[in-house]
């Protein structure tokens, strides 16, 4: 019987698109393939929308368990599973993605057969990851507790702050946090001047424990030693001279150039101009001097420093940048009849650091509240002054 619908039909004609809009098109695609700041493109389903974008580099790597590397990589790192994974006819993880910040980390089990294992089945590790966070510390200690192994703890460094884990299948992971760039009036270099270096090394090691970059050196004078970063040493050490103070001629050192200063009431300090990082310990400088006008007035004008007094106490001043706090933190008092810079050092538990500080032949006032934490006044075995503080 004859369809009577038929005669309502037409061949389909294949026609060829509009040129501009094939033009359009291919271009949408090949921003959404090529350029990070579009939505980003996954193999994976129902991929759920965060800041990681498709870079022009991306890691993929081979795990001995991709659901158990998926589970370390959230509970260690906070990464976002991107859709569901690609399964195997035979039950492997072809395919698995998880978001890192801005970044796409993709993985899958290992496929032996085309000569792709994790390190943990090759034997070691031939390439490291380097994950950039807040917060480093907290970061490996979630990363162990979740079964990750320490390679290296976290310490300081020139170039920032980190630890170094292994994940559950040997990738090792650079887990860091950058330090910026010193600004002009930071502190790039602090050093404990005592009698007795050796000395003081072990007292404060005891004390302390992980001293980051904080040098020690055998000095005269007693106290921290600061040398502040200067866009210009040469234009530096004039004004130090046109402001009453002395400094010798720059030299080439610790990879830029470096004159060593005396301000104009007799507290030794040093000028870099080069590349560097503020220091992170100690947290706080204190400028303890006999004039705390004349020393604004100095710092001022060498330095570019700004002021602002502080909360605590009458007459105390904190040091700014650009209207912000200096990096490390300093401030300036007034009264003190032998200049010193006091350091204070930020510890875990003041308890524990104050009878730490008397186990060493120390001295250490009773703990008080401050506005920003618990404080103790401390002596070393030398006689140089600091303060431990526990947030």
């Amino acid at each position: 019987m004859t369809d009577p619908l038929d005669a309502l039909r037409v061949p389909v004609t294949p026609v060829d698109p509009d040129p501009a809009f094939a033009r359009a098109l291919r271009a949408r695609l090949e921003r959404a393939l090529l350029d990070p700041r579009e939505d980003p493109m996954t193999t994976t389903l129902d991929a759920p929308r965060t800041t990681a974008r498709m870079h022009a580099l991306t890691p993929y790597l081979a795990v001995t368990d991709a659901v158990v590397a998926v589970d370390f990589y959230v509970a260690a790192f906070g990464a976002v599973r991107r859709g569901e994974p690609v399964l195997m006819p035979d039950g492997r993880t072809g395919h698995a993605e998880v978001a890192l910040g801005d970044s796409v980390l993709m993985l899958a089990d290992e496929f032996p057969e085309m000569g792709l294992a994790a390190p943990a089945t090759r034997g070691g590790v031939s390439q490291s990851l380097r994950l950039e966070v807040a917060d480093p510390d907290a970061v490996v200690a979630r990363a162990l507790a979740a079964g990750g192994t320490l390679e290296r703890a976290v310490t300081d460094s020139p170039y920032g702050r980190g630890g170094v884990v292994l994940d559950p299948s040997g990738h090792r992971w650079m887990v860091s946090r950058d330090v910026p760039a010193a600004r002009h009036g930071d502190v790039v270099y602090a050093s404990l001047w005592s009698p007795d270096a050796d000395r003081a090394r072990a007292f404060y090691g005891a004390v302390l424990g992980d001293l980051g970059r904080l040098g020690i050196s055998s000095g005269s004078a007693a106290g921290l030693f600061c040398g502040y970063a200067v866009d210009d040493v040469d234009a530096a050490v004039a004004v130090v001279r046109a402001a009453g103070g002395t400094a010798t001629e720059p030299v080439a050192d610790h990879g830029g150039r470096v004159a060593d200063c005396v301000d104009d009431q007799g507290l030794a300090f040093a000028l870099f101009e080069g590349p560097g990082a503020p220091v992170t310990v100690p947290e706080y400088a204190e400028l303890r001097l006999p004039d705390a006008t004349r020393a604004r007035a100095f710092y001022g004008t060498v330095l570019g420093w700004g002021f602002t007094p502080g909360h605590d106490r009458p007459g105390y001043w904190n040091g700014t940048v650009d209207g912000e706090r200096t990096r490390p933190r300093t401030g300036l008092d007034g009264g003190h009849e032998v200049p010193a810079v006091v350091p204070t050092f930020t510890v875990p538990d003041l308890a524990s650091a104050t009878a730490a500080v008397r186990a060493a032949g120390g001295a250490a006032d009773e703990p008080t509240t401050a506005r920003f934490g618990l404080v103790a006044g401390c002596v070393d075995d030398q006689g140089s002054r600091f303060l431990l503080l526990q947030r």
